[in-house]
This record gives C-alpha cells, structure tokens and sequence, in this order.
C-alpha cells in the first residue's frame, strides 16, 4: 500500500480510537464508574467464576423494596398490586424447593413512609407461612437525626408488637430489623445531600436495633461506594456523610468498636452484555422488567465473590427489586422466575458440587456471622444463628403510646425508590 492510502488509513483509525475513548469516558462518568472502579480493577484477581467441580453453596437472598403505593397510584391500585402477591406467590413457592428442601423466600423491605397497617398484615400471613420475613425501608429528605431515630423506634415497635413480625435476638428476645435505604441515600450519602439529610445515620440504626444494611449496590446511582462486593463493618463518622463507603471486612481481624454490618449485592462488569456492542454493561443485581433473572446472571453473580473467607464455599448473592409494581411482578410472579427456579434445579441435579439455599435478610445475616465464627456446619443448621423469627401475633399496646398513623411517624416524604 502507497503512503497516500496508508497515512489517511492510520488517521481514521486513530480517530475512531479516540472517538471510542471519548465514548467510554462520557458513559463511566454518566454511570458513575468513577468511583469504584479501581476497587473493581485492582481486586479483579478475585473476580472469577467457581471452577468447575469446586463446591458451591449459593445463599440467595431478595431484598425487595416493596412499595404496594409506589408512583403515587390510588389505595385501590395500592391493594391490587398486593393482592397479586398475596394469590400468587404462594402457589409459585409450592412448586419449587432449594438444596435443604425449602421453599423459596422473599424479604419484603416495607417503607415506613408508606405505611398502610392492611398491607402489613397481608405480608405477615405470607411470613406465617414460611415464604419470607418483613424489615424496614425509609425514604426522607432533610431529616433530622432526632426525628429519624423516633421513627426508627417507633416502627420498629409497630412491627413487632402489633403485626407480629421482626427478629429478636436469640439471648435477649430484643427485637431487631434489616434496613434499606430509599433512594439509595445510605448516610446522606448524594453529594447533594438529597433524600437523606443525616450525617450520622449509621450510629442511628445501629442504636435503634439494625443488624445490617442492605441498601447496596446502588450503581449507577452516585451514592454508590468504594467499597463493593463485599460484606463489612462500617463505623459512623457523624460529621461527614458516606461513613460506609469503606469498611473492615467480616472475618479479618476485630470487628470495629459500635460498627454495622453492611451487606452489598454483586456490582460486576458484564462483558456478555454490551452497550452498541462495545462497552461492558453493569450487572449491578437488579431484578426487573428488562433485567430478568438467569444463569447467565447468575455466573456473574457468583463471580463477584461476596465471602467470608473461613467459609470459600458459601456464595451470598443479595439480589434487590420493586416487587410490587406490575412491570416487575411480571418477573417476580411470572415465567422468568419460574424459570430461573427451575434451571437452579437443573444445575444442582446435573452438577454434584452446586447446591443453592433460599434464605431471607436475616438468615444471611445469621450465615454471615456463623461463617465469621468459623462455623464449619451445613447452612440449615445456622439460618438461626443468633436472629430468630417467630411470626408470633402479638396483642397492640396502647399503653406505651404505641398509636399507628402519619402524626405517630411523623413521615411524609417522597418515594421513588
């Protein structure tokens, strides 16, 4: 080739480069690359499939942000999109079992700010059941740390004492929730400080009885941390937001003094799914319309690695949804799920060292702590480690000034998510 053609040929290829360069800086600073990448590169090491043969225990968890009144829909809607999960979801359950022969489970993160007694005792008589256990979620914006901590206590009491529901503490009987942040704003955590307002948050729910968080990952979301991956102890810095955008990973060395647990879902860079099929997509754990689940999915999920290093072959894959809102109970309530239950069967029948375990919030807590113990049992055995659920009724009180409404939880902001 003459120089004539090979300099305008050089040219056009260092103008696409440099396009494509342009093109992946412009997406990594809209999705919010920025700030955990070099977490994702430099522990890359570590994100890698299970070798075929190597025992696998996976510990499936959904955390749904479940909001019956999400978008601001009438009561009527409200009940609809609960009544489909009130038919459906046990018929679904009756027809799958995991690995210890249970059925699978659904963690229902109920806004504190959208609290509609019905709705609760409807999710309850599905806990009664043994398909799934009740935490608590919370959307606010320009809070106080006072007024978040009545709220806390005070839903925390309506849940336990007049719907039955929340863990307690094996030794004390203390009551105890799991926690996820609406908006993503984990501990003031938007750098416009929106959806939150409270710098020390952290110390708040650990004071209010949160055995751990379950906000992550939150990519692309700006709120999203350093830190990823990973299961780990935060400690509070009241004066600044963001305290858990790093932390002391569960199973190395002491657990920080007045820390919370916080367990994240995978955050991985999918090269099986790509953007004008150049750019890797971010798997970031969501379940909805157009991010069904799959084994695909699944293999990333298991290569992001989320551990306790005494027990390598326990996998926990926290996955989370807006279950309630009709696009996504078509993944939830419908065949992708179906499916996705299936093919985990298929893959445990056909693969001797692959076993899966359907487990809530809270037993993945109690699976976390057990492994940070060196437990060395099989995962039926510690899904009560230390937090036991009753699903007991219990009696209202309202000698305490236990009294249920808006004035009572002094709550009354946006929801989007």
């Amino acid at each position: 080739m003459s120089s004539g053609y090979l300099l305008p040929s050089i040219l056009a290829v260092v103008l696409l480069a440099s396009a494509g360069a342009a093109l992946a800086a412009l997406a990594a600073r809209r999705r919010g690359l920025a700030r955990w990448m070099f977490t994702y590169v430099r522990e890359r090491s570590v994100r890698h499939s299970p070798r075929p043969g190597q025992p696998v225990h996976l510990l499936l968890c959904i955390a749904d942000h479940f909001e019956p009144g999400n978008g601001g829909v009438t009561p009527d809607v409200a009940r609809q999109r609960l009544q489909r999960w009130v038919e459906d979801y046990p018929r679904l359950c009756q027809q799958f079992r995991d690995s210890d022969g249970r059925s699978p489970r659904h963690t229902f993160f109920y806004p504190i700010d959208m609290y509609v007694p019905e709705e609760v005792d409807a999710l309850g008589e599905l806990c009664r059941l043994g398909l799934g256990e009740v935490e608590i979620h919370l959307h606010h914006d320009g809070d106080t740390s006072e007024n978040l901590k009545r709220m806390l206590l005070n839903f925390k009491e309506i849940l336990a004492r007049r719907h039955g529901l929340l863990a307690r503490h094996r030794e004390t009987g203390a009551p105890a929730y799991g926690f996820v942040h609406g908006n993503w704003a984990l501990d003031n955590a938007r750098p416009d400080g929106r959806w939150c307002g409270v710098n020390d948050e952290i110390e708040i729910l650990r004071r209010t009885g949160c055995y751990a968080d379950f906000t992550l990952p939150s990519a692309p979301s700006p709120t999203q941390t350093r830190k990823i991956n990973s299961i780990y102890y935060a400690t509070d810095d009241p004066h600044r937001p963001r305290s858990h955008d790093w932390g002391t990973d569960i199973g190395i060395g002491v657990v920080p003094r007045d820390s919370l647990m916080i367990i994240q879902g995978p955050l991985v860079l999918n090269w099986r799914r790509r953007r004008w099929g150049i750019l890797p997509r971010i798997e970031n754990a969501c379940l909805q319309g157009n991010q069904t689940p799959t084994l695909d999915r699944l293999d990333a999920w298991l290569r992001a690695r989320i551990q306790v290093v005494s027990r390598p072959d326990w996998y926990f894959v926290k996955l989370h949804t807006h279950g309630a809102t009709e696009e996504n109970q078509r993944v939830l309530l419908g065949e992708p799920m179906r499916e996705f239950h299936r093919a985990l069967a298929r893959k445990s029948s056909e693969e001797p060292g692959f076993h899966f375990h359907y487990v809530t919030a809270r037993e993945m807590y109690n699976l976390a702590l057990a492994a940070e113990a060196g437990w060395q049992g099989g995962v039926a055995e510690a899904r009560d480690y230390e937090l036991v659920f009753s699903g007991t009724r219990q009696p209202v009180s309202h000698a305490n000034g236990l009294v249920v409404g808006e004035s009572t939880l002094g709550c009354a902001y946006p929801t989007a998510g």
